[in-house]
C-alpha cells in the first residue's frame, strides 16, 4: 500500500515539473509573438517608401532586367519556412502539404530551399530536390544574417534576376485562427509586377525625378524589396510558429492540470483506505484484547 502511495507521489511530482516547464514555455511562445509581429508592423513603413520609389522608376519609362527577358522555361527555385524545434502541432505539415501541392502544379522539377529541419526533413520524404537546408533564427536581429545566407546560396545556383522563377512559401498569422500556409512569387518581376507598381498613387500634387542614374537606382530598390519580402515571410513564419507552440503549450497545461487532478483524487482515495483499514485494525485488537480481560 505504502509502494503505491509512494508511486503516486512521484508522478504528481513528475507532472508539477512537466507543468513548469510548459508554463515557462508558454510565457516565452507568447513574448516571441510580439516581437515578431512588431517586426512586421515596422517593417511595413519601409516597404512603403520602397513601393513608392519603385513606382517612380517605374513611372518614368525604366524597365527592370527581367522585364526584358523570356521567363519561360527558367529554372524554378523555392523557400519554404519551417520550424527547427517540435512542440508546434500541424505547423510544419500544413506549410509542407501546401508547397507540395503547389509544386507539383508547376513543370520542371524545383529547387527547394529549407528554412528548418522538421521542414526539410518533411519536404525530403516527399521527393522534392532539396538545394540547401537554413537554421530557424531564435530572434528578430538573427533574421537579416538568415536572409544574407539565402541570398547569397540560392544565387550560387540560380542567379537573382534572371530567367529563373523563385516562390516563397510561410505560415502567415491570422486573426480568426492560429495562421494560414500562403505563397509569393518573388522572381522573375515582370511586366503584371511592373504594371501594378506604376498605378500605385503619389501621395502629394507634386510628383518627383529621379536624376542621373536611373537604372542604378532601380537595381538598388528591387534588391530592397526583394530583402524586405524574405524578411517578412521569415518574421511572419516565426510569429505563426510561436502562435503555434502557445497553443499546444495550452493544449498541454490543460491535459497536465487534468492529470493532476486525477493524480490527486486517487492519493487522497488511496490515503483515506489506508487510514481506514488501520484504523479498522486499532478497533478490532482493541475489541479482541477487550474479550479476553
Amino acid at each position: 500500500m505504502s509502494d503505491t502511495t509512494a508511486s503516486l507521489q512521484r508522478q504528481i511530482s513528475s507532472a508539477r515539473e512537466l507543468q513548469s516547464v510548459v508554463r515557462t514555455m508558454k510565457a516565452l511562445a507568447a513574448s516571441s509573438i510580439g516581437q515578431y509581429e512588431q517586426s512586421v508592423k515596422a517593417l511595413a513603413d519601409y516597404w512603403r517608401t520602397v513601393e513608392l520609389g519603385l513606382s517612380v522608376c517605374l513611372r518614368q519609362g525604366e524597365r527592370s532586367p527581367e522585364s526584358r527577358r523570356s521567363n519561360q522555361g527558367g529554372a524554378i527555385g523555392a523557400i519554404v519556412f519551417g520550424s527547427d524545434q517540435g512542440l508546434v502541432g500541424q505547423f510544419n505539415d500544413i506549410i509542407a502539404d501546401y508547397a507540395i501541392r503547389t509544386l507539383a502544379s508547376l513543370p520542371g522539377r524545383p529547387q527547394v530551399w529549407a528554412v528548418g529541419e522538421r521542414v526539410h526533413a518533411r519536404l525530403s520524404d516527399a521527393g522534392l530536390a532539396m538545394a540547401g537546408r537554413f537554421a530557424v533564427p531564435n530572434s528578430v536581429q538573427a533574421i537579416t544574417p538568415l536572409i544574407a545566407q539565402i541570398q547569397i546560396q540560392s544565387e550560387a545556383r540560380m542567379t537573382f534576376g534572371g530567367n529563373e522563377q523563385v516562390y516563397l512559401f510561410h505560415n502567415h498569422p491570422q486573426s480568426g485562427a492560429l495562421y494560414e500556409p500562403v505563397s509569393q512569387r518573388l522572381l522573375p518581376l515582370d511586366e503584371v509586377w511592373q504594371k501594378e507598381l506604376t498605378k500605385v498613387p503619389w501621395p502629394t500634387q507634386i510628383l518627383p525625378e529621379v536624376l542621373n542614374e536611373l537604372p542604378a537606382t532601380l537595381r538598388s530598390l528591387i534588391r530592397e524589396y526583394l530583402f524586405i519580402s524574405l524578411f517578412r515571410a521569415c518574421a511572419e513564419s516565426l510569429a505563426s510558429e510561436n502562435a503555434s507552440r502557445l497553443a499546444a503549450m495550452q493544449r498541454a497545461e490543460k491535459n497536465i492540470d487534468e492529470l493532476l487532478e486525477h493524480l490527486h483524487g486517487s492519493y487522497h482515495r488511496l490515503r483515506q483506505s489506508s487510514i481506514d483499514e488501520e484504523l479498522f485494525d486499532v478497533v478490532s485488537g482493541y475489541e479482541a484484547l477487550g474479550k479476553k480481560r
